[in-house]
């Protein structure tokens, strides 16, 4: 069963109806150490070795969060910039995290037919989510399939615990959703 790292990246985790829920589904799955980075780093100063400790500990990587502006709360991508370092991720001698699979597990406020054509948001979230699968190629992870909780803001209680169950179910089995990439 693969060791995975959960690296939760809310930052307002006690406001959040879903993140904090999709957190509490993890929870108990065996095998995977949820590490919230707002409550490890409150004052935003990264312990990168400890974080590049976590990662070569762990197998599989998620990465939730909130999906704000298309993109990552500023935490999350401080931590990328900071961990996934230059010898240590990639490039020479960076192949500390290949053969590790990259999971990302978001959720946005809107629907899922309002990101594509025709939509408030023309491109679907896997293609705005295109960066990751990008960073999974070049540091020689195995970028799986994102899990995406659209239209959080009207989820009513029997679809949230359905999105928990699924979430813990991903978790628990850790089976890959792999999509195909170029190897780095």
């Amino acid at each position: 069963m693969p060791r995975t790292l959960l690296v939760l990246a809310h930052p307002d985790l006690a406001a959040s109806r879903v993140n904090a829920a999709l957190a509490e589904a993890a929870r108990p799955v065996e095998n995977v150490t949820l590490h919230d980075l707002y409550a490890a780093y409150p004052d935003l100063r990264i312990d990168v070795e400890r974080e590049q400790r976590l990662l070569l500990e762990h197998d599989r990587v998620v990465l939730q969060f909130p999906f704000y502006w298309y993109s990552v709360p500023p935490l999350l991508k401080k931590w990328l910039d900071e961990v996934f370092l230059y010898g240590f991720a990639y490039g020479s001698g960076g192949t500390s995290l290949r053969g590790k699979s990259l999971l990302i597990a978001t959720s946005t406020g809107s629907m899922k037919e309002q990101y594509g054509p025709g939509g408030a948001h023309p491109y679907p979230v896997v293609e705005l989510l295109k960066p990751f699968e990008a960073t999974a190629n070049i540091t020689g992870m195995v970028y799986e399939e994102p899990f995406i909780v659209h239209g959080t803001h009207g989820l009513g209680d029997a679809q949230l615990a359905a999105y928990q169950d699924r979430y813990r179910d991903l978790l628990a089995s850790g089976v890959l959703r792999e999509r195909t990439l170029t190897a780095a």
